[in-house]
């Protein structure tokens, strides 16, 4: 299991377009992908899980991945909840 931590910068936070950029990343991947946000857990394969977390900007997340290919989708999650800008 691989664990990351990222500040998500779009100004809008997680809203539907981030999020579905988000899901379609997580879907590419084996490994199960949870996104955490304060007291909440979400399957970053899904984009109502994502949507209920309420993430605004400037927030912390954490990013977990857990399976065969953990390391390279950890990886890539990070970069892009890190490269959105909106």
């Amino acid at each position: 299991m691989i664990k990351k931590e990222a500040i998500i910068r779009a100004s809008t936070g997680l809203h539907a377009r981030s999020a579905t950029l988000l899901v379609r990343k997580a879907s590419s991947f084996k490994s199960d992908i949870y996104l955490d946000f304060e007291d909440k857990k979400a399957n970053a394969k899904s984009l109502i899980n994502v949507l209920s977390l309420g993430v605004r900007k400037g927030s912390k997340i954490s990013i977990t991945a857990n399976g065969d290919d953990e390391t390279l989708a950890a990886e890539e999650m990070y970069k892009l909840i890190e490269d959105l800008k909106e």
